[in-house]
């Protein structure tokens, strides 16, 4: 049964901005950690300008250790290990990190799902509904606290 794993992002009562910030910062620390263990991870987004968003940090994530990546078109056919896109992804992956608000039509293919509940109020609630889904197509779904990488 493949596995759900919603990160509970800190209440953030500053700017969202920094909230969602966070949230990438956390979502780029989850796709390096998969890397190193040798998982082939696929960052889903919503829209190209979030996928070079998520690229841009990925760059210049972990001075210390590089995090193979491409978007949509670039590197060898069989990709690099963590692919960015708002498209549903073209190579054989096991870890999925969902960057949007709804539940991927192509869920199913993964083993492991990475999901985030953010601290905005609004962004609660689609995190509700999309952790509803995940259950009604029959994943097991937890949650983890989270605390901002350094």
């Amino acid at each position: 049964m493949a596995q759900v794993t919603f990160h509970l992002m800190a209440d953030d009562n500053s700017a969202p901005s920094s909230s969602v910030q966070e949230h990438l910062q956390v979502a780029c620390q989850q796709a390096a950690n998969h890397y190193r263990l040798n998982h082939r991870v696929f960052i889903y987004v919503a829209d190209q300008k979030s996928a070079h968003q998520i690229d841009e940090l990925l760059w210049a994530f972990d001075s210390d250790s590089f995090v193979p990546h491409n978007l949509p078109g670039e590197g060898l056919k069989t990709g690099s290990p963590v692919e960015v896109s708002w498209q549903a992804p073209t190579n054989n992956r096991n870890i999925l990190i969902n960057l949007t608000d709804k539940v991927a039509d192509f869920s199913r293919q993964f083993s492991q799902i990475i999901d985030f509940v953010p601290g905005d109020e609004e962004l609660k609630q689609l995190a509700r509904i999309r952790y509803r889904e995940y259950q009604q197509l029959g994943f097991k779904v937890d949650t983890q606290k989270t605390t901002q990488a350094a």
